[in-house]
């Protein structure tokens, strides 16, 4: 089992949901975040006053998949966020030991 988890702009979240959703994903996380890498934020200008934007509004996915899924949800989710623009994300994957539902007490690829 993986976790993915993907930075992505926030207005690309319902086609990333989209994307997923038709290769049978059926569940995720989504948290907001704010962060820079290397667009290092922005200046803006509000009431003819001009201030920086350090950390810019994004989005956090985390799904948890099985192994043979990994590519194709790479694939949709990079697809489905990439504008061609600086600040298209970032993806990670990670290795989960064990996933447990708590209603069920299932456990294993069962679980997800």
């Amino acid at each position: 089992m993986k976790l993915i988890m993907a930075v992505i702009k926030p207005f690309r979240l319902d086609d990333v949901r989209d994307a997923l959703s038709e290769i049978g994903i059926k569940g995720m996380t989504v948290t907001e975040v704010k962060g820079f890498g290397r667009q290092k934020g922005h200046t803006e200008l509000y009431r003819g006053a001009e201030y920086a934007v350090d950390f810019l509004p994004k989005i956090k996915l985390e799904v948890a998949v099985p192994s043979d899924l990994v590519d194709r949800v790479i694939e949709s989710i990079t697809t489905a966020a990439q504008t061609g623009k600086i600040g298209d994300g970032k993806i990670f994957v990670s290795e989960i030991e064990q996933a447990i539902r708590i209603r069920t007490g299932e456990t294993g690829p069962e679980a997800l």
